[in-house]
Formats: C-alpha cells, sequence, structure tokens
C-alpha cells in the first residue's frame, strides 16, 4: 500500500512538471526591432554628390564605360549608355561638345532616411537651377552593397516644380521612408508602373490626374500610333521593369514614390515591299539597312505624388532612354 501512494505521488509532481514546461515553452519570446539609423551624414551625402558630378564629366569626356559605372548603378547607368552609344553612331560632324558640369550643392535640398539594418542604404536630392530656381531634379544615390560605392541610379526634371510635394523631416532633419509597395499606399509602386505603361500603351490611365508629365507619355502614344498613316503601324507594349528597385519618402500630403519601368515599341510596315528607314538616332543600334519592321526597347526613370487617402496620384516627371532596338524580318538595301 505504502508503495503505490508512493508512485501516484511521483506520478503527479511529473505531470506538473510537464505542464509548467509547456507553459514556459509557449510564452512568446520578445524580439528586439532593429533601430533605424540615417543612411549617411549630410556632409557625406554632398561628398557623394560632388564625387559623382567629378567623375561622371571624366568618364563622358573620355568615353570611359568602366569609371562610369563606378559611380551609376540601375536605370541610370543603362540611359548613360545609351547616351554613349547613340553619340557614337553619330558623324563626328553630328557630335556635340561635351559640357562638364556640376550640381550647384548650395541649391540642393538632400533628404536622408533612417533605414534598418540589412536595407539597402539610400538618400534623395532635389537640385534647383535656372534664376528663379524654377528647374528642379529629382536625385537618388544608393549603395553598392559589394562596393560601398554611392552610385547615382535615378535622376529626373520635374515638370512643375511647384507640384513637388513637401517631404516630412524629424526632429533632427531625418526623412521617413516608406515601402513603395506597402498595400497601405493609395498606390503602391505595382500600380503607378502599370499606370504608366496605360500611358504609353492605351494613351491614359485613371490612376492618374491630368499632370504635364503623364500628358507628355500620352502624347509619345498618339504621334506614334498615327506617324505611318496606312503605310505603317506602331505598337506599345509593358514590358517586364529591367531595374524594379523602387523608392519612397513620407511628404505632407503622402508619399513620394521614384520607380523605374520597361516599355517596348515595334513598328511594322502594313503592306509587302514597304521598308522603315532607320532614323538618325536609330543608327547607332541598327546601322542605315531598311527593314519592315523594327522592335525598341525604352528604360525609364519615373517620380509620383501618391495621396494619403484613396484618389489619383500624379505622375510629376519623367525620362526614357532607348537602350535596345533590332530589326524583323528580312530586310533590303536601297
Amino acid at each position: 500500500m505504502a508503495l503505490s501512494l508512493a508512485l501516484a505521488s511521483t506520478a503527479c509532481k511529473t505531470a506538473g512538471d510537464v505542464s509548467e514546461a509547456t507553459k514556459e515553452k509557449r510564452t512568446p519570446s520578445v524580439v528586439a526591432t532593429p533601430k533605424a539609423a540615417p543612411a549617411l551624414t549630410q556632409a557625406a551625402a554632398r561628398d557623394a554628390l560632388a564625387h559623382y558630378s567629378k567623375t561622371n564629366n571624366l568618364a563622358r569626356l573620355s568615353k570611359n564605360r568602366e569609371l562610369l559605372d563606378t559611380v551609376e548603378g540601375g536605370p541610370q547607368h543603362a540611359m548613360s549608355l545609351s547616351d554613349l552609344k547613340e553619340e557614337e553612331g553619330l558623324p563626328k560632324t553630328d557630335r556635340k561638345p561635351y559640357r562638364p558640369w556640376a550640381y550647384d550643392l548650395a541649391k540642393t535640398d538632400i533628404y536622408i532616411p533612417r533605414l534598418v539594418p540589412g536595407k539597402q542604404r539610400w538618400f534623395a536630392a532635389v537640385t534647383r537651377a535656372g534664376a528663379q530656381e524654377q528647374l528642379a531634379r529629382v536625385l537618388v544615390l544608393a549603395q553598392n552593397a559589394e562596393t560601398g560605392q554611392w552610385e547615382m541610379v535615378s535622376t529626373i526634371d520635374i515638370d512643375d516644380p511647384q507640384d513637388l510635394p513637401q517631404i516630412v523631416l524629424d526632429a533632427d532633419g531625418y526623412a521617413t521612408a516608406v515601402d513603395p509597395a506597402s498595400p497601405k499606399l493609395a498606390a503602391p509602386v505595382g500600380t503607378l508602373r502599370a499606370a504608366v505603361g496605360d500611358n504609353f500603351t492605351a494613351g491614359g490611365s485613371k490612376v492618374f490626374a491630368p499632370t504635364k508629365a503623364s500628358e507628355r507619355q500620352v502624347q509619345v502614344h498618339r504621334k506614334a500610333v498615327t506617324k505611318f498613316g496606312k503605310r505603317g503601324t506602331a505598337r506599345f507594349t509593358a514590358g517586364k521593369a529591367q531595374y524594379p528597385g523602387a523608392y519612397a519618402l513620407k511628404t505632407t500630403t503622402g508619399t513620394l514614390v521614384i520607380f523605374s519601368h520597361t516599355h517596348v515599341q515595334d513598328d511594322a510596315v502594313a503592306e509587302p515591299g514597304l521598308r522603315i528607314v532607320p532614323e538618325k538616332y536609330d543608327r547607332a543600334w541598327l546601322g542605315t539597312t531598311p527593314s519592315p519592321a523594327f522592335t525598341y526597347t525604352f528604360t525609364c526613370s519615373d517620380i509620383a505624388a501618391v495621396p494619403a487617402a484613396a484618389g489619383p496620384s500624379s505622375l510629376l516627371g519623367y525620362g526614357c532612354r532607348r537602350t535596345d532596338a533590332k530589326a524583323n524580318g528580312p530586310s533590303t538595301a536601297v
């Protein structure tokens, strides 16, 4: 009898211990949230801008693509390489002499976001020019994870600087980075990219309010699809973004989003026997031989203001370069 009681007592104690252990395992552990810190200092950002302009000038003057690669990345690098290729494809008498330039840092506002460890470091700047500072350009520089070098990844001229929203700064003067793909945004970057595609491919998008930049894209569509009359066709399609990275900052009215898109233009004759003759700046890519069809790929940088609440976004500016072109079908020299 005593032996049975002892065993029962032991069994109860063991069950209690297991129960307590189970409770401990179920208690959620507390994980510290990584603290966001400024991507860099104001001084370092200004040094990066100065270094970029100096190196860019040297690279462009000497046509040194390897040097250019050290200070540019993403869509900006692709567009610069396109500029070099098209310039070298022109007769020497048509080439314009290169003029060195530099950003006026006294008229440049720098916006440095706080970023958590592990995120790519980047910052934005707005540089102004003109007698009344009526010209504005938005810049984005990002740090190359492999080299540590700051690279210019986007430069976009704003059609109307008055439309540029005010970027929110905290008590220490730092900006707030926003996830551009967040579904909480009135128009995430995927929606903006598709809307830009609609401007080119369909001649408009309901996502955007009327702006000069959006109208310029629509006009590209309208002029292209009618340029051949009944003798040919031009068709736009939205391509997969070659540079899907995007950057966003909180503003007093919502979010400022900088992104890139790719679109394709297919030109073709409408009747057998007709040929399209490559134009002046096409020849670096296509030569001078006519063809019944050509395909052009364009890489572009865009900037849009997204409202805090549901409503249309505003395309504030964009810039595109042809970054590939090819002839389709049999060609006939003339």
